[in-house]
Order: structure tokens, then sequence, then C-alpha cells
């Protein structure tokens, strides 16, 4: 390998200790509770997005029972704009797991926390490492990303081969003490430094063993998802307005996604053309 496993966790550990982000609102009087709830938020989104719409639901449902006896049509309303709305469905059943299997109290061991909705083991043992130090490695988008680079792993990360070289990895690199700072490091350096166009490298602290700072071939790793051919979906809407009301309403999920409100979609326009003409 390019690096010594305690060589390259070292060198991360150095670069967090000075530049690292340590106050982030989740990183403040840390619980499962929080790291939780953050982890979901992060997903698919910017931190900068996150933090606003984190310090509403803190302040909205402090603890894991409040999001758990909350409606959901509470909880979807402060979700409003992260995008991704299963997210926000999972967060609430597995709010309601906690508080009916587990007496209210956040789980502390990786198979309850992996098996809430929405969580897996991909972020159990994020969650349990970051906010209780327990000793798991990650590998999120940001991670993967720092790793492919630096050990030059080519293909798609979604690849089933490839996330598991990239799992050896993390796990031979993570540390067996200060696994909660090196886990924080290592998104951070991906957020930072190791940024998915435009990277620092003059900035990371792996740079002197990176294989893809080496060969210029940075914009190489991780590989590309394989293009796919999108479906294709033909539906037909009715359109009903009364006065300066207009009736909307919750389409069938196939149609547009989960989440998704636009005009009922009708099976066939054929009984409901008679008085209406089109539109073009």
């Amino acid at each position: 390998m390019t690096f010594l496993a305690t060589q390259f966790s070292a060198q991360v550990l150095d670069w967090y200790d000075k530049y690292g982000r340590k106050t982030l609102p989740w990183q403040i009087a840390k619980t499962p509770y929080k790291v939780w709830l953050s982890e979901v938020m992060l997903q698919q989104t910017q931190v900068t997005t996150v933090i606003p719409y984190f310090e509403r639901f803190m302040a909205r449902f402090p603890t894991v029972v409040d999001l758990a006896n909350a409606p959901l049509d509470e909880v979807l309303h402060l979700w409003t704009g992260l995008g991704y709305y299963a997210r926000a469905r999972n967060l609430h059943k597995a709010a309601q797991q906690v508080a009916t299997l587990h007496g209210g109290e956040f789980p502390r061991t990786f198979d309850e926390v992996a098996a809430l909705p929405g969580v897996g083991a991909l972020n159990g043992g994020a969650i349990l490492s970051l906010s209780l130090g327990q000793h798991y490695p990650i590998l999120d988008g940001n991670v993967k990303r720092v790793l492919a680079r630096c050990y030059a792993v080519s293909g798609w990360p979604g690849k089933k081969e490839v996330e598991k070289r990239l799992w050896d990895i993390s796990e031979e690199v993570t540390p067996a003490e200060g696994v909660e700072r090196f886990n924080q490091a290592m998104m951070d350096l991906g957020a930072m430094v190791c940024t998915r166009s435009k990277p620092k490298c003059e900035l990371c602290p792996l740079s002197n063993g990176c294989v893809a700072y080496a060969n210029h071939s940075w914009a190489e790793y991780p590989g590309k998802k394989p293009k796919q051919t999108l479906p294709e979906r033909t539906g037909y809407f009715l359109l009903m307005q009364h006065g300066d009301e207009v009736f909307l309403s919750s389409v069938r999920r196939w149609v547009c996604g989960a989440g998704c409100s636009v005009f009922r979609s009708l099976q066939t326009k054929r009984s409901y053309a008679s008085g209406w003409r089109s539109a073009r």
C-alpha cells in the first residue's frame, strides 16, 4: 500500500487538529441522537445547507421522543427544501422505533442502530464512532473520494467489488485510538480539500503518498457511474379550476417519485375528453 496505516492516520489526525471542523451544531454537546439526525440530513446535502435545518429540528424536536410523537406532516414541513423526502419519512419511522422498542433511548449497539429505517451498516458505524467513539470505519462519499484517489482505486464505488476494496482500505487505516477524530477528519478532508472538482492538493496532508496526485490523475477517481437508459413514462393530467381555486392532489408514487405532488394522473383521457380542448 502507498502508506503504512499508522502513517496515514497520523497525518490525517495532525491535519484535523489544525484545520478540521470542531464547532458544527451537532458537535456541540454531542449525542447519538444529534449525530444521527445530522448524518441523515447530510446525505446528498452540503453542510452549509444542513445547518439551519438541523437547528430548526433540534429546536422543535430536542429529543428523539419529541420527534417520534410529532405528526409526519409536521416533520415533512420542516424538511421542505432539503429534498429526498424518503429521508424524512425514515427519520420519523426510526424515531418511533426508538420510542417503542428502546424506551426512548437512542440505541448504542451497532446491530440496533443499523436496523433503524434509513440507517443501515454504512451509517450505523458513522453514528456510533462520531458520537460515542466506538471503533467503526466509515465510508461516505467524501471518504470514498479520498481513498480512491490516494490508492488509485479504479471503478465506480457503487460496484460491490470497488466498494469492498474501499472498505478494506478504510478498515486498515482507521486507528485503534482516536477513531472519532479520525472519522471526522476524513469527512472534513473530502469536503474541504479533496473536493470533487478543483481539489486543493497542495493543502492535503496525504499528497506525499497520493497516487492520483503523483500521476496528475485526480479527475479519474472515483470512477463515474455507468450511464443508464432512463425509463419513459406517459400520463394524462386533469386540471380543475373553479374561480381562483385550482385542484391539486398527491399523485401515485410511480408517476413521479416519492413525496411528489402534481395534478392527479388519469389512466385514460377518453372519458374526460368531452368539453375539454387542447392547451396547445
